[in-house]
């Protein structure tokens, strides 16, 4: 299992769009994958459970992918953190 930790970075934190980005990210992985807010746990695969964690500006959260393909999975929704979700 991998565990990284994400800083929303976006002013407008998670909203549908990066929500959206988010879950088409990671259901074109195998692994199963969390994403952490407090102590919520939601599956980064749905775009409703991304949104329900109501994540905004500076929230960290906690990423865990487990499964044959985890390593890559993690890098590319951390980088979708680290990019902002290109809206600045």
């Amino acid at each position: 299992m991998i565990e990284k930790i994400l800083t929303v970075r976006n002013r407008a934190g998670i909203h549908a769009r990066p929500a959206a980005l988010i879950a088409q990210t990671a259901n074109k992985y195998q692994a199963e994958i969390t994403i952490e807010k407090d102590s919520t746990t939601v599956n980064a695969k749905s775009i409703m459970g991304v949104i329900t964690m109501a994540a905004s500006y500076n929230t960290t959260l906690v990423l865990k992918a487990e499964g044959s393909d985890e390593e890559e999975a993690a890098n590319a929704i951390f980088n979708l953190f680290e990019a902002k979700f290109e809206e600045e």
